[in-house]
């Protein structure tokens, strides 16, 4: 086992990396740059290594990372979700210097990385796949291509993930509108504009198989999350299992997602997620490479620790658990706490924490790195914590949301709280009568007007911090929301 691993992100998920390291005896060390000096995931650390002051920079700086293992004395690095957890130059700065990365293999980061390489991998496999276009460069052979599938389709980064680059496009004009400025949007997020095309399954379910493997190909599947509920293709709520499938789907669809593994090699934990359609046949979508945010849904119904497990692999250990005797129990539900507006087109909302009251009681689990008088700054995605509930039944995981959602106090910034509380009472939702257009069909009756155009990033970015500004704030001793999901 490690003795001591570095945690290469912050935030809710760099403690909850640094409580799984604990447990294991395992002295961790945290990177921060400036702005988080006096972060809740630094106090906790054993040690702590100042990156740069610019707030964002050093955590995406895989050779600053990787050296600042090496100088730390660490044997391994973990790097959590966002940032450098999908990026295989990480692994190989840390492989030059004989530092474990606790993730996959580079090579099976890469494969999986780029969407295109994917899906032909999944092909080998046996993976079923919606039908796409090649790797497109201008937009006349995106019209070509998408005249020959037929619309609706969605138009996507090669490079991608998270919703960017990504538009869901039903007619020529559309197509030939958005193309520019989603491949704009690709080669800032990534540095690569290729974009491909989708045929868009409507009415469709976004559910994830949990998977699990080691380096002596032991591979196990836990079952799945279903993530439909999203806004611009950013989840929101995640619950597992899924109200829609049966034992014999799941088994299906667990077995599929293995065969992509077995495929490529893969040895860590891993999340393989497709579409569902109405008809109960589902599509591959893509794989994340990494622990997902929403990994604490299925601890909750498994109670398999999913990120001391990655460490074991990592360590070379085999899984602690056979796929017999993994057993599903109950259900579980997260919401994500983002820091944003719902009423303002879920504009982002920093400012300081005035209030803060946190909920708890039998099965709720708060993964937070928050607190009162904490100030939430734009530099980072907005979530500043996950509320994870668990219940016997549907009915009783429902019930316990609501009051956990209601215990919880944020004040001083806006939150998505409010918006969930409406979600947790809709009927739709309550029967497991909603898909990945959800929040599109339901926004209005909620009360929080959609409009039609998203606001730009980096205009809301520059505004908030001329806001803060205004109210006197610096970046000083502040807490910030987590990294990119």
């Amino acid at each position: 086992m490690f003795r001591r691993v570095l945690v290469a992100n912050r935030g809710e998920i760099a403690v909850r990396i640094i409580r799984a390291c604990r447990e294991l005896g395992i002295e961790t060390v945290a990177v921060y740059t400036e702005p988080d000096a006096h972060a809740v995931h630094v106090a906790k650390a054993d040690d702590a290594i100042l990156l740069e002051p610019g707030p964002v920079a050093g955590y995406l700086d895989a050779e600053r990372i990787a050296e600042a293992a090496e100088r730390s004395g660490a044997d391994a690095v973990h790097p959590g979700y966002g940032f450098l957890s999908e990026r295989p130059e990480l692994a190989e700065a840390l492989a030059r210097r004989g530092i474990a990365f606790i993730g996959p293999r580079a090579d099976a980061i890469r494969t999986m990385g780029d969407k295109v390489e994917a899906r032909r991998t999944a092909e080998a496999a046996g993976v079923p796949l919606v039908p796409s276009s090649p790797v497109l460069t201008d937009v006349n052979a995106a019209l070509d291509w998408a005249s020959d599938v037929g619309y609706p389709v969605l138009l996507k980064a090669a490079a991608g993930g998270g919703g960017k680059g990504m538009r869901i496009v039903r007619a020529p004009s559309e197509l030939a509108a958005a193309f520019p400025l989603a491949a704009s949007e690709a080669r800032k997020a990534f540095g690569d504009g290729r974009m491909y095309l989708e045929k868009f399954i409507e009415e469709s379910k976004h559910i994830e198989i949990q998977v699990l493997c080691d380096r002596h190909g032991n591979r196990v599947h836990l079952g799945e999350r279903d993530c439909s509920i999203q806004r611009r293709h950013q989840k929101l709520i995640e619950i597992a299992p899924s109200l829609v499938l049966d034992p014999v789907a799941r088994e299906r669809m667990g077995r599929t997602a293995l065969a992509l593994c077995e495929q490529v090699g893969y040895d860590s934990v891993g999340t393989v997620e497709f579409l569902l359609d109405p008809e109960g046949r589902f599509y591959f979508l893509e794989m994340n490479t990494r622990i997902q945010v929403e990994h604490t849904v299925t601890e909750m119904v498994t109670g398999i620790d999913l990120v001391q497990e990655m460490i074991r692999v990592a360590a070379g250990e085999p899984l602690s658990v056979r796929q017999d005797e993994i057993d599903l129990r109950g259900y579980a539900i997260e919401c994500r706490i983002n820091a944003e507006d719902p009423r303002r087109n879920f504009m982002p909302s920093p400012g300081t924490i005035t209030r803060y009251l946190s909920p708890g009681g039998p099965g709720v689990r708060l993964d937070s790195c928050i607190h009162g008088g904490c100030e939430i700054l734009p530099h980072f995605d907005p979530l500043i914590a996950k509320l994870s509930v668990w219940g016997r039944t549907w009915d009783e995981a429902v019930r316990r949301t609501r009051r956990a959602l209601d215990e919880y106090v944020i004040r001083g910034i806006e939150t998505t709280i409010p918006l969930y509380q409406r979600i947790l009472q809709d009927p739709d939702f309550l029967g497991g009568r909603f898909t990945t257009y959800y929040m599109e069909q339901k926004i209005d009756a909620f009360g929080y007007p959609d409009p039609e155009e998203p606001w730009d990033p980096f205009f809301v970015t520059a505004a908030a911090l001329f806001a803060h500004y205004l109210r006197g704030g610096l970046p000083g001793a502040v807490c910030h929301p987590g990294g990119d999901v």
